[in-house]
């Protein structure tokens, strides 16, 4: 085997020329050197020496970044070797002042960067067991349950004010998945009425039994489908909403006149409104508007304003509980006083 001294010798004996310029004389030398050391006779039991002849397993020219895999043309001696001995650092040659040497450096790319050694994985979230998220829960319960049954008012009616605005917040973003952008309005020519039509429509709309529903839904697209519908057979429609909050017929009327082209008669005591469907009237392609919400959505919709509205008059109850609660503590500690110092 060689020593490190006989190595340095040969390869400094080497032209400096041959070795900067061609890479191709640097492997003959270390071919022919390594045929007359008897490499080729290697076994395991000499792999104890393996470090002294680790430098040309990988091997890179003075100045440029080029790597050298000695071994490919000897593939005898690839198998001879195993895996495990084999290094993922490269040996750099460096020839300062007519000197070559060996330098350990990590492996670099075409562009002579440092290529990196570890991949940093991304940090994954972990994930809670089932005991963990049951355990979790347990305690919060626990939390809750001491609040509600402190011997504390303040305690009792703080706890349920905060859970109170917790749902009120999701309620508030709950209700804003159901807005429809309003589509912007078509320009048409309304039609003037004089008022011996009103009066002659108006009656003619009471005597007639052809009517539409609005419920507890609201005003959908299925309101103006039905009023369509009427007006195929019949000049005018009643509109009658039942449960209707106080003021609210008169926001059902103009959001039905926009979105149906029709013309508001008469909005009488009992929450019914008549429509007149117009003289020029041109049934449309689409009678169900696009700006406006399903059956299904408008009646989620409802429920999720009847619970924001329910909440709302609960949060004003508690906070009255806890002004009167604080009224009560004020006037007992002032009694208080007064019978000491008094």
């Amino acid at each position: 085997m060689l020593s490190k001294a006989s190595i340095r010798g040969i390869i400094r004996a080497v032209p400096h020329p041959l070795i900067r310029d061609s890479s191709l004389g640097f492997c003959c030398v270390f071919r022919d050197l390594f045929k007359a050391s008897g490499f080729h006779n290697i076994s395991h039991r000499h792999l104890r020496n393996y470090g002294v002849l680790r430098p040309f397993v990988e091997a890179q020219c003075m100045s440029r970044p080029c790597y050298l895999n000695l071994f490919g043309s000897f593939s005898v001696c690839r198998k001879w070797l195993h895996m495990r001995y084999m290094s993922s650092e490269s040996i750099e040659l460096k020839t300062e002042n007519d000197v070559v040497r060996f330098s350990i450096s990590k492996r670099c790319d075409k562009n002579g960067k440092g290529l990196p050694t570890q991949v940093k994985k991304g940090t994954k979230r972990l994930k809670m067991s089932r005991k963990a998220k049951v355990n979790e829960l347990r305690l919060y319960r626990l939390k809750a349950k001491k609040k509600m049954n402190s011997p504390n008012p303040e305690v009792r009616i703080r706890y349920k004010l905060d859970k109170a605005k917790r749902k009120e917040t999701w309620l508030v973003e709950k209700l804003r998945k159901f807005e429809v952008a309003k589509a912007p309005a078509e320009k048409y020519d309304p039609e003037i009425l004089t008022e011996e039509e009103k009066h002659y429509l108006k009656r003619m709309g009471e005597k007639k039994k052809n009517y539409v529903p609005v419920g507890r839904r609201g005003v959908f697209g299925g309101v103006v489908l039905n009023m369509h519908l009427h007006w195929k057979k019949h000049e005018t429609v009643k509109v009658v909403c039942k449960p209707c909050q106080p003021g609210k017929i008169h926001e059902y009327a103009e959001e039905l006149a926009r979105l149906s082209k029709g013309i508001v008669i008469d909005i009488k005591h009992n929450n019914t409104i008549i429509f007149y469907r117009g003289k020029n009237y041109v049934q449309p392609e689409i009678m169900s508007p696009p700006d406006t919400l399903s059956k299904d959505k408008a009646m989620e919709k409802y429920r999720y304003e009847q619970s924001l509205e329910h909440t709302s008059e609960f949060i004003e109850k508690l906070e009255k509980e806890l002004e009167e609660y604080h009224k009560h503590v004020a006037k007992y500690k002032e009694r208080k006083e007064h019978a000491e110092f008094g």
